[in-house]
C-alpha cells in the first residue's frame, strides 16, 4: 500500500468513527444504493469519456449533462448517441439520469428555447432508455418568491408531461424549494412523470430540515444526489447515515448521485474518498457486481 493510500484509509477511518451510527444503525449495511456521479463533477460534462473514468473510480452510473445545439440537442444526432452508448456498454456503467443544467440560464419560466429543449431531451432519453432527465432551477431560474415564475412552469411541465408519460420518462425537479413547495407544484401539474431531484445539500444550504423534507416527499423523490459543500464526506457537515435511514424509511432504492464541490484531494482522489467512505456508510457494491460482460 502506497504512502497516499495509507493516509486516505486512515482519514476514512477517522471519518467514519466521528459519523458511526452505533448498533442501531447496523441495519444500514443491508441497504445497498448504486452510486453514480455527475459528469460535470468529474470533469467530463457531455463527453464520453466520464463512463472509463467513473468505472476507474468504482463507481456504478453517470448522470450525463444534456448539451444544447441550437434549438435542439448535441445527443439528438444519432451518431452521437451511438457513441455514448458504445462507451457506456465498454466501460460496463449505464447513464444514470440525463440533466440539462443550460436550464439553469435558460429558465424554463421565461424563455421559450427551455421548452424545446425539455422536448427533446424527452425523446433523447427514450430513445437511450434513460428514464430521468434532472430539470434544475438555480440562478436565473430559481423560483423562490416568484409565483408567475412558477406559474409558468406549471403550465409548460403540463404541456411536457403528456410525452414524458406516453415515453416513460420522468421530468424531476431539482430546486432550492422546499419539500411542500415542490409537493405544491407537483399537484398543481397532476402527472406521474414529473417528480423530484432530491439533493440533500440544496436543502441544507435554503436552511430546511434534510431529514423531514425526505419524509414529506417520500415516494415523489425520484433521485437523489449526494453533496457536501464543506468538505470530504464524513469530514464535512452532513449526516450521511441519517440520510440513509431518511431513504431507507421512504424505501427509496434510485441512484445515489455524487455531486460533490469540494475536491481538496483533486478530482479523482477526492471523489475516490467519497466513493469509499458512501460504500462502507451504505454497503455493498449495488447494481456494480450485476454489470452485463462486455
Amino acid at each position: 500500500m502506497t504512502k497516499g493510500a495509507i493516509c486516505s484509509a486512515i482519514l476514512i477511518c477517522a471519518a467514519l468513527a466521528a459519523a458511526a451510527p452505533g448498533p442501531a444503525g447496523r441495519s444500514g449495511a443491508e441497504y445497498s444504493l448504486p452510486l453514480g456521479v455527475c459528469d460535470w463533477t468529474i470533469g467530463k460534462s457531455g463527453d464520453p469519456a466520464a463512463f472509463e473514468l467513473a468505472a476507474k473510480l468504482m463507481l456504478d452510473g453517470v448522470q450525463v449533462s444534456l448539451v444544447p445545439k441550437d434549438d435542439s440537442l448535441a445527443l439528438a444526432d444519432p451518431a452521437l448517441r451511438r457513441v455514448f452508448i458504445d462507451a457506456a456498454r465498454n466501460a460496463r456503467i449505464p447513464i444514470a439520469s440525463f440533466a440539462l443544467g443550460d436550464l439553469n440560464a435558460v429558465p424554463l419560466k421565461s424563455d421559450p428555447r427551455a421548452e424545446r429543449w425539455l422536448a427533446k431531451a424527452i425523446d433523447v432519453a427514450a430513445a437511450m432508455s434513460v428514464k430521468v432527465i434532472l430539470v434544475p432551477f438555480f440562478g436565473k431560474a430559481d423560483l423562490r418568491n416568484d409565483p408567475s415564475g412558477t406559474d409558468a412552469v406549471v403550465a409548460a411541465l403540463k404541456r411536457l408531461a403528456p410525452a414524458a408519460e406516453a415515453k416513460g420518462v420522468v421530468l424531476a425537479l431539482e430546486s432550492y424549494l422546499s419539500a411542500g413547495d415542490h409537493l405544491k407544484i407537483l399537484d398543481r401539474v397532476g402527472s406521474p412523470a414529473v417528480r423530484v431531484y432530491y439533493d440533500v445539500a440544496n436543502s441544507q444550504d435554503a436552511g430546511l430540515p434534510i431529514l423531514d423534507e425526505i419524509r414529506m416527499l417520500g415516494p415523489r423523490i425520484v433521485e437523489v444526489h449526494a453533496k457536501d459543500t464543506k468538505g470530504l464526506y464524513g469530514q464535512g457537515s452532513m449526516d450521511f447515515p441519517s440520510v440513509l435511514k431518511a431513504l431507507r424509511e421512504i424505501g427509496y432504492k434510485g441512484w445515489f448521485v455524487l455531486e460533490g464541490t469540494e475536491l481538496p484531494l483533486g478530482i479523482e482522489k477526492s471523489v475516490r474518498y467519497d466513493v469509499d467512505y458512501l460504500r462502507m456508510i451504505f454497503g455493498g457494491m449495488g447494481p456494480s457486481l450485476q454489470r452485463a460482460p462486455k
